[in-house]
């Protein structure tokens, strides 16, 4: 694979996008060509769609370079999704308020008004829609600063159309009520009470974290979908530890390790590969009469 801009969009997998590598260039891609000009441009029409997915979710995407707004809004556009587009900080804000949209993509680095000044605009107006930073700026520092400003999430470019479409996923879940967790989880012989934070299995103490059963919990919320490993970081250690991504997947085995039968053939807690780890709270309600 040749190397691409920052700004590559990389989709490595789903089935409309199966074996590509694509980028913003539409001389390889084929993208159509952005419909910015006037408001309501990608939206107040049926999305161009050709998968499975069905949503009325409407987000708003801001970003000043063609390629990769056009890229954006073609993919969420393939996902269902119902797309609103600007060129620039001071649209992208107008848009936001009048539009109300139930998630804003935006890049950081942006003319006339960027993504930092943009997000802290948003939230002193006290409107709480959730906000995914999309930038060629990975340092720590840049993300706290946008995490500080008010933005739900960070993603770093070039990234995969998986990753970013769970993160959104991840945010429009999260924008509405959250799941209800259950007091007590059962996990074959497995019994976890999670307000006591005490484990056992049949009669015999298991000895979990704290942490580790804030990451159980965090998993609860969003039953049976991936929880990333970014999203580990920021609820369960914070915005300011600055652990790496291996650091959950380390705790993970940790955790695995007590709670599975079989860790290296794990029933409970699935990897979800380049995305986090998943829950499978399904088969666990299913056999809570297993003790």
């Amino acid at each position: 694979m040749g190397a691409r801009a920052s700004g590559a969009l990389f989709l490595s997998s789903g089935e409309h996008t199966r074996g590509r590598v694509c980028s913003p260039d539409r001389s390889q891609t084929g993208f159509r060509a952005a419909r910015d000009a006037p408001p309501g441009d990608r939206d107040g029409r049926a999305p161009q769609s050709t998968g499975t997915m069905k949503t009325d979710a409407r987000i708003l995407v801001i970003e000043d370079e063609l390629p990769m707004r056009t890229a954006l809004a073609d993919c969420l556009e393939a996902e269902g999704y119902r797309v609103l587009t600007a060129t620039d900080g001071p649209t992208g804000l107008e848009r936001a308020v009048r539009e109300k949209p139930d998630l804003v993509l935006m890049d950081i680095m942006m003319p006339r008004l960027d993504g930092y000044a943009l997000c802290t605009e948003l939230r002193r107006l006290a409107i709480s829609v959730p906000v995914l930073m999309l930038t060629a700026k990975g340092q720590v520092e840049d993300r706290v600063r946008g995490l500080d400003v008010g933005a739900d999430d960070y993603l770093a470019k070039p990234f995969s159309t998986d990753e970013l479409l769970a993160r959104v996923r991840a945010l429009l879940r999260r924008g509405r009520q959250p799941a209800s967790v259950p007091d007590l989880l059962r996990l074959g012989h497995v019994e976890i009470d999670l307000p006591r934070q005490k484990a056992t299995r049949g009669r015999k103490p298991i000895y979990l974290t704290a942490r580790e059963f804030a990451m159980l919990r965090l998993m609860l919320e969003t039953p049976g979908q991936p929880v990333t490993r970014e999203r580990f970081l920021d609820v369960v250690w914070g915005y300011t530890a600055f652990p790496t991504t291996r650091t959950v997947d380390t705790h993970i085995a940790a955790l695995r390790a007590k709670i599975e039968e079989n860790p290296e053939e794990p029933r409970w807690i699935k990897t979800v590969h380049g995305t986090g780890y998943r829950l499978e709270v399904g088969q666990a309600n299913r056999n809570k009469g297993e003790q």
